[in-house]
């Protein structure tokens, strides 16, 4: 009987993942409102958790190296995730939005991620005693803020009603477009490794990354976004297309945008980016869909998923010294995580409050330098600097080489961005529960509410539309009344 039965049963690692991915998104799903509003958690922390606890490290049920695939399944799943994500963001923007916010968006696009990648380059280099072309592709990969944890904390949840609706947008466009935008820092550093002089470095950088992959990419975006909107509403005007077809599309088209980019070399991510901007600059699919949830539903499904996946795959033996990364050690790699938590963000941020037009108090500047989640989109950019190193193309290796002229930079980027992630996602994932115990502290005795009760008032020292401290309505997504 044992014999016959054990026959039956055929509990691979990839079966098992099946069972605990779902299993967690089911019990998420079942106090996914305590968790969230009463706790003040993120599904990444939790899901990342998951993944370190049912990973090769500690129950090893879930080996993503058992099922075949290599690191080209990273990449790849990484680039759909997070274009999916960005594509959102353009779509969950108000109408017409940038026209009326960019000089915000740049500031935080420009200035602020241009210090945020020197500064991090200089503590890369400093500690861990890194080349300086290295030191900069690896502050790269941790220049953008990541657009899926910011959407964890900034939608769906009582917390975000507490913070202003404009930081809310310019956070939410900000994690959109920089993910894009830190291609052109990429470049920069592997380009330091292509041999060639001063003037064909910048001339291959400008030609290549700014203008063809970066500023055609969100052109050919924001024109497939347009004329999507335009195919769609002559269908639906028309009664050419079903209901379920017409919430598909936003899918499909987020898709579409990602192979368009992919295939051309444009930067896939400005791409999808363009493209939910330009499908819902008007605002009138964000009107359609605003109670079907769809972009939730996503959220919970495949960006959990992912950070699961993250957990699993973290490379726990490389945060020691090895023989080609003998620089690295667990306490420089905790030490790099506080400088870049303290410093990457904060000061600058803080600086040029006064040439932000939608932060307007110092309190809502510390928030915006410290809401700087790095994530997914780090894991992505990490693949694609090494297949750069390694193949000189876009696609990696299946695995690292034994042998190459970058042995040693290509050893050393990947644990160090994998560390820092996963630093950024249970700091930045449990930033809100340590906002709120401090919020509840800070009251007077007779104002405090219970510890982890819903809290409706806005954040001390941020300013509200409609003046006090109290929530702000929810508003559709053609709407957006900040000045």
């Amino acid at each position: 009987m044992g014999s016959w039965l054990s026959k039956q049963i055929d509990p691979t690692s990839a079966h098992f993942s099946y069972l605990v991915i779902s299993v967690f998104l089911l019990a998420y799903s079942f106090f996914s409102d305590f968790i969230r509003n009463r706790l003040h958690l993120s599904e990444p922390p939790l899901a990342t958790a998951v993944g370190i606890l049912f990973g090769p490290q500690v129950l090893g049920l879930i080996d993503p190296t058992s099922w075949g695939w290599s690191d080209t399944a990273t990449q790849e799943i990484t680039r759909v995730v997070v274009s999916l994500q960005v594509f959102n963001v353009g779509i969950e923007l108000p109408k017409a939005y940038f026209s009326r916010h960019w000089p915000s968006v740049g500031m935080m696009l420009v200035p602020v991620m241009t210090y945020s990648w020197l500064v991090t380059a200089g503590f890369v280099y400093a500690i861990m005693k890194t080349e300086w072309a290295t030191a900069l592709i690896i502050s790269a990969c941790l220049a953008p803020t990541d657009p899926v944890l910011a959407a964890a904390v900034l939608q769906g949840s009582r917390f975000s009603g507490r913070v202003p609706r404009r930081l809310r947008h310019m956070l939410s466009a900000e994690s959109g477009c920089n993910d894009g935008t830190s291609f052109p820092f990429l470049y920069a550093g592997l380009l330091l490794f292509m041999g060639e002089s001063t003037g064909g470095i910048i001339k291959n950088w400008f030609l290549s990354t700014i203008l063809w992959q970066c500023a055609l990419g969100l052109l050919v975006g924001l024109v497939l976004g347009h004329f999507a909107n335009r195919a769609l509403r002559i269908a639906e005007k028309r009664k050419w297309i079903d209901p379920a077809s017409f919430l598909v599309f936003y899918l499909l088209l987020a898709l579409l945008s990602v192979g368009v980019g992919s295939t051309l070399g444009l930067d896939d991510f400005l791409v999808a980016f363009g493209a939910g901007t330009g499908f819902a600059w008007d605002g009138w699919f964000a009107n359609k869909t605003k109670e079907t949830h769809l972009a939730n539903i996503l959220d919970l499904l495949l960006n959990s998923s992912t950070f699961v996946y993250f957990g699993a795959i973290i490379p726990w033996s490389k945060f020691v010294p090895g023989e080609f990364t003998p620089g690295i050690t667990l306490g420089k790699l905790v030490g790099l995580l506080v400088l870049i938590l303290l410093f990457r963000r904060l000061p600058i941020v803080l600086l040029l409050k006064p040439l932000i037009p939608d932060i307007r108090t110092y309190r809502e500047a510390l928030f915006c330098g410290h809401f700087g989640p790095m994530g997914v989109g780090g894991l992505f950019l990490v693949m694609e600097a090494r297949a750069r190193l390694e193949t000189g193309e876009s696609v990696p290796l299946p695995h690292p080489p034994k042998h190459h002229p970058y042995k040693k930079q290509i050893e050393t980027i990947w644990p160090v961005v994998c560390f820092i992630l996963l630093g950024s996602t249970f700091v930045h994932g449990c930033s809100v529960a340590g906002i709120s115990v401090a919020s509840h502290f800070q009251r007077n005795k007779h104002e405090r509410a219970p510890l982890l009760a819903a809290e409706d008032d806005g954040l001390e020292g941020m300013v509200h539309e409609g003046g006090g401290g109290e929530s702000e309505p929810s508003v559709s997504g053609d709407e957006d009344p900040d000045p």
